[in-house]
């Protein structure tokens, strides 16, 4: 067991609450997504496995010159990554699940 992932799951931001509770309960479509799943040397927000995307939550923490080598890490082994920031997902949770929904339409052709 992945003690880390574990740990983030345990710990989650209010934002990743409110994602999770609408991707676990499949609002984007049959989308079936898993939290907090260790990939390689990472461990991202929410994967779904059937179409390559990972979906990942940023708040205050994150930075694009640290997040870049990650990102370019998973899509370089296939996965496609949608960002948002945590206050997307208050503020505009019906846009983030538009986005994520549009993205799943789209399976990634690496995966």
């Amino acid at each position: 067991m992945d003690n880390r992932a574990k740990t983030l799951r345990q710990n989650a931001t209010e934002a990743e609450r409110k994602l999770w509770t609408a991707l676990r309960n499949r609002q984007i479509g049959k989308a079936k997504f898993r939290r907090q799943q260790r990939l390689g040397p990472y461990v991202v927000d929410f994967i779904c496995f059937d179409v390559g995307l990972i979906v990942e939550l940023d708040g205050g923490q994150h930075a694009p010159e640290i997040d870049r080598p990650r990102t370019a890490w998973l899509e370089s082994r296939g996965y496609r990554v949608l960002r948002f920031w945590n206050n997307e997902v208050s503020d505009n949770m019906a846009g983030v699940l538009a986005a994520i929904e549009s993205a799943v339409a789209a399976p990634s052709p690496g995966c």
